[in-house]
């Protein structure tokens, strides 16, 4: 049972990281060093309205949000990794999740479900329909 669980968060995750491509782009053209100074500084004003700015283009409003969670990792060895906490809230689904910016981005979905329980499959399937309603035409 928790293999089905665990598989069906990895599956959530993928959906969600597809449903948020041009999202990530958007982001991306903020340079990291703004993000780590910003996390650094506790400027999560300037972030949110990065964030927020980069998501009105793509989903309804307030179907995708800012949690006012966000740090950085940052050494000598590795590329730098910017971790913005959002939440997404559409047709009564609700799923809090890490965005890792990074060369490759990944998302880590923390807490996730319906208003109605459902089972690990009902969920993803949920989560895809809500994602997709959530988006802006065009």
């Amino acid at each position: 049972m928790a293999s089905a669980q665990s598989d069906a968060v990895r599956l959530g995750e993928e959906i969600l990281i597809g449903a948020l491509e041009p999202v990530i782009a958007e982001l991306r053209l903020v340079d990291v060093a703004d993000y780590v100074a910003f996390i650094r500084f506790e400027q999560f004003a300037n972030i949110r309205d990065i964030v927020e700015s980069s998501i009105e283009l793509f989903f309804k409003l307030g179907a995708l949000s800012y949690a006012f969670e966000a740090e950085y990792e940052l050494d000598w060895e590795t590329p730098p990794v910017v971790m913005l906490k959002l939440e997404f809230r559409h047709l009564k689904f609700f799923a809090s999740f890490k965005l890792f910016l990074e060369s490759r981005p990944r998302v880590t979905i923390e807490h996730w479900g319906a208003e109605e329980s459902a089972d690990a499959a009902e969920l993803c399937a949920r989560l895809r329909t809500a994602l997709t309603d959530a988006r802006l035409p065009g």
